[in-house]
């Protein structure tokens, strides 16, 4: 009868290939809305040929045109997306499972080394994902996150894995479970700014385009998107609150140093990295609200931001030795 831990990698492999699945579908998804709308300004013609829109205008917002005889645009139901949202969740119950019973197995909860980072760290990404999606529609991110969770934990089962371990003295701290827990649920909400911030600069470049008389703007699906401003805003918002998640983390991190080693703060690469990334998100939350940033800059910024915190969870764990030296790749 298979062990604990071999049930949870079994169970890590199944939600990998279910993530892999959604993957493709909100591919698909946003494929086909690149066609959806190609076909939909085909149909908005009137009888003598004229488009009823104007080259670059949403035939969502503009409805018949209010041209006598202009036909009407058939409404999306992007069937595609809910499919991906979905696999999604299925693959965030088995991603679920497969912690727990890798925290049974342990005897403990499953952080003391990076293949348990990765699992715990992945989980709250995606279902940080899953609630916002019942407050706002970013089923169109769908691609991006379960292609990040994909190659994140998909790496850490493939590369990572380590045996059940003892849990190591200096883990063995409720001020840890908070520190980490909020730190992972922080990466979560940076993760939908940077993806937000990367479709608000193929938006912007999409617009500039149109401003300048060419039609083939770019991807068919943007049409489908929020403008520039709207993604901006809502990558500003996630920003904010991810930055208010970090601030706690350096603070739980402090408390639970205190603890551990009889020292709020040691300049340790760990904690000198997630200081760089607060330093970060600080600046680009300065300089949009008070110095006016606006547009491509500040998407800039925010994708700087999370790529630190990237940087932070692969090369620091991996190739730099320190307190947090909690890898078990050595």
């Amino acid at each position: 009868m298979p062990d604990l831990d071999s049930i949870s990698i079994l169970t890590l492999w199944t939600a990998i290939a279910i993530y892999a699945g959604a993957f493709i579908v909100f591919t698909f998804d946003l494929a086909r809305r690149s066609s959806t709308v190609k076909a939909e300004e085909r149909m908005l013609v009137m009888a003598d040929g004229a488009v009823v829109t104007a080259p670059g205008e949403s035939p969502y917002a503009s409805g018949t045109g209010g041209a006598e005889g202009a036909v009407a645009p058939v409404k999306q139901r992007f069937v595609m997306a809910r499919i991906g949202t979905s696999l999604t969740i299925l693959g965030w119950l088995f991603h679920l499972a497969a912690t727990v019973t890798r925290g049974i197995a342990d005897g403990h909860v499953p952080w003391s080394n990076l293949y348990e980072f990765a699992m715990i760290g992945t989980l709250l990404v995606v279902l940080v994902y899953l609630v916002v999606l019942m407050r706002i529609d970013l089923r169109f991110l769908g691609a991006f996150i379960t292609g990040l969770v994909l190659v994140l934990l998909g790496a850490a089962a493939a590369n990572f894995y380590r045996e059940v371990t003892p849990l190591a003295e200096p883990l063995k701290s409720v001020w840890l479970v908070i520190h980490v827990f909020v730190a992972s649920l922080s990466v979560g909400v940076f993760a939908l700014a940077f993806a937000l911030s990367v479709v608000q600069l193929m938006q912007a470049r999409r617009e500039r385009r149109l401003a300048e008389g060419i039609e083939n703007a770019g991807p068919g699906f943007l049409r489908t998107l929020p403008d520039t401003v709207r993604l901006e805003n809502l990558a500003y918002r996630f920003s904010v609150v991810g930055f208010i998640l970090w601030t706690f983390t350096l603070i739980a991190g402090s408390i639970w140093a205190q603890d551990a080693w009889g020292r709020y703060w040691g300049f340790d690469v760990k904690e000198t990295w997630t200081f760089i990334i607060w330093v970060l998100y600080a600046g680009y939350i300065h300089a949009r609200a008070t110095r006016g940033w606006r547009g491509s800059p500040s998407a800039w910024l925010s994708i700087v931001g999370f790529a630190s915190v990237i940087f932070n969870f692969t090369i620091v764990n991996v190739f730099f030795k320190g307190l947090h030296a909690y890898s078990g790749l050595s």
